[in-house]
């Protein structure tokens, strides 16, 4: 104890505001005997690692479709730093999510960034995901470009069975291999297990996951897979085995909302014709499209690809042709003769060009496209095919812009038997699809609701399949709804604003005149988007600058190349939308 009566007043008081100090200090510490301290939940456990030595694998197709407008094009590339993901990402991603695959060290799901009922979510500036198809024997038909569109996209991939693997070690007889490929038998032989007993033998299709409905649970609401096929040859490559790729790229006829009246009409280019702008002669683009059958160099409707060194443009067309697809339905008050074709009494429709062919240069769909809508404008001749294919006359590519992406469709991918003998009418006009493709809803392609069901004989017809709730039916149907939805709101404010005022400019007109004029700033240019695109006096295809030729451009790309091999600087690049 201090001895307080020897202290002076000062160090009393010193002492005093000291204590005091320490007390308010401990007023405000928590009281830790009375407060309640819940209890720590105990750490989880780490996932226990997948173990894909314990399953066999098989070599399977998946043909697919998506809606290509969120999408920045098919296929991957690293270091994507664009706000859109790729088909590809969203594929590799399910696939590693559902362990159908097994994902290298090096993959790993992308942070920060999602798809939220088919909207892009996250950071706009992202790292994408970092795909690697390592050991899976991944194979594409189609790399289509960003926003384009498939309904029969094709992939071959190597993923995990439900096959055990004492019988998917087990050499198939003889006799079963045959029977496979000439009859589509897909039950194997029976295996006896060590106890010397006969298990049961496994059915490719009914005893196998249900590979459609895993991945369409976990995909994108505009990616669906569709069908699969589960005996593909040994050495199949969907690139190299596919023999025919088929495109349409849909349009309306009239292609944008056309001017009323005398202002809406102008001469044409090609004829000197007078044609209501908005309009397309589908008799001249079908003209047209029949110079691109057969065999072509078409270097002048296609974009050079100088990292692959092209020198062989010669691509081969069994189809072209511009199909009707439906009447399209205009508001009442838009049945005026602005709307009504210049030529007869055709109502406004929606249209398709449709291609076949073996093979397609970069972008050349669409520059073949945008050709076609020049033809129809009446601002080109369908003689401009030939010239253009015509590569001794005209070596080098005009400049001219290609038909936007958003109406074209990868259709479909063919492929015929690896070994049929391709006759010469197969090459000529194309082929007949011989893969055994399992369509969702069929036999093999219904997934069982219970694990009963799925070690049972065959699905259940209460399975998930095509249609009901959990079918791939519903979920089209839910995207398909909404847009029909916005066209029909959309479809009625046109109509409500149409009906207010004048029908036409021409307040001094009479009923049916049609006077030669040309619009305000010249004839709009109709390239496949939504509106007309104003361009001025037009100039002839044949008239204008042109590119630099394939050899220029290659060998520019390999001496680059060869001084960044070589360790020099690297050159500058241009990013291209």
């Amino acid at each position: 104890m201090d001895d307080y009566a020897q202290w002076t007043q000062q160090q009393l008081i010193a002492r005093i505001q000291h204590l005091e100090a320490q007390l308010n200090t401990q007023d405000q510490a928590p009281d830790l005997a009375t407060q309640h301290v819940p209890d720590r939940e105990p750490p989880k456990t780490p996932a226990k690692p997948f173990d894909f030595s314990r399953y066999s694998t098989r070599l399977v197709a998946f043909k697919f479709a998506y809606l290509g407008q969120r999408y920045n094009g098919f296929e991957h590339h690293k270091n994507n730093t664009t706000p859109l993901p790729t088909i590809e990402e969203e594929l590799w991603k399910a696939l590693a999510k559902t362990r159908l695959i097994n994902p290298t060290p090096s993959g790993r799901q992308n942070g920060g960034y999602g798809r939220v009922n088919g909207k892009t979510t996250g950071s706009r500036k992202r790292a994408g995901a970092e795909v690697n198809w390592d050991e899976c024997e991944y194979s594409k038909c189609g790399r289509t470009d960003r926003g384009v569109s498939a309904f029969g996209q094709v992939i071959g991939i190597r993923v995990r069975s439900n096959r055990p693997l004492s019988q998917a070690r087990s050499p198939i007889p003889e006799e079963a291999s045959e029977r496979i490929v000439d009859e589509g038998e897909t039950l194997l032989p029976s295996h006896e297990n060590n106890n010397g007993d006969v298990a049961k033998a496994f059915d490719e299709l009914h005893d196998e996951l249900p590979y459609m409905q895993l991945l369409n649970r976990v995909l994108p609401p505009d990616i669906r897979i569709y069908a699969w096929c589960p005996n593909p040859p040994p050495d199949f490559s969907a690139r190299f085995s596919c023999k025919e790729r088929r495109y349409k790229y849909f349009f309306t006829n009239p292609s944008f909302a056309p001017v009323p009246g005398s202002a809406g009409f102008s001469s044409t280019s090609a004829d000197q014709s007078s044609l209501r702008e908005g309009w397309l002669d589908i008799e001249k683009m079908r003209a047209a499209c029949k110079e691109l059958v057969g065999l072509h160099d078409f270097r002048n409707f296609c974009k050079i690809d100088a990292s692959k060194q092209l020198t062989n443009f010669k691509r081969r067309i069994f189809h072209a042709d511009i199909e009707e697809i439906s009447p399209l339905s205009i508001p009442s008050c838009l049945s005026h003769s602005a709307l009504q074709s210049p030529s007869s009494a055709e109502a406004p429709k929606m249209y398709a060009f449709v291609l076949h062919g073996s093979a397609f240069l970069w972008h050349q769909v669409r520059s073949l496209v945008a050709i076609l809508f020049l033809v129809g404008q009446g601002l080109e001749s369908p003689s401009i095919i030939p010239a253009l294919l015509d590569i001794s006359s005209n070596p080098t590519r005009p400049k001219y812009e290609m038909a936007s992406d958003a109406p074209l469709v990868l259709w479909d991918c063919v492929f015929p038997h690896e070994h049929e003998v391709q006759s010469s009418e197969d090459r000529e006009h194309g082929y007949q699809d011989r893969l055994n493709w399992v369509y969702v809803g069929d036999d093999g392609g219904i997934e069982p609701r219970s694990k009963k069901e799925r070690k049972g004989n065959g699905p259940s017809p209460m399975g998930l399949g095509k249609w009901g709730r959990g079918g791939v039916i519903d979920d089209i149907w839910e995207m398909w709804r909404g847009n029909k939805i916005d066209e029909t709101l959309s479809a009625l404010l046109l109509d409500a604003i149409a009906s207010q005022g004048k029908a036409t400019p021409d307040s001094q007109a009479t009923a049916g005149e049609r006077t030669v004029g040309t619009p305000k700033g010249g004839p709009r240019i109709f390239d496949g988007g939504n509106i007309g695109k104003a361009r001025g006096s037009y100039t002839e295809i044949l008239k204008r600058e042109r590119q630099e030729s394939v050899e220029v451009v290659n060998e520019r790309y390999a001496r680059k190349r060869s001084m960044l091999d070589s360790g020099g600087a690297e050159p500058k690049v241009v990013e291209e939308n």
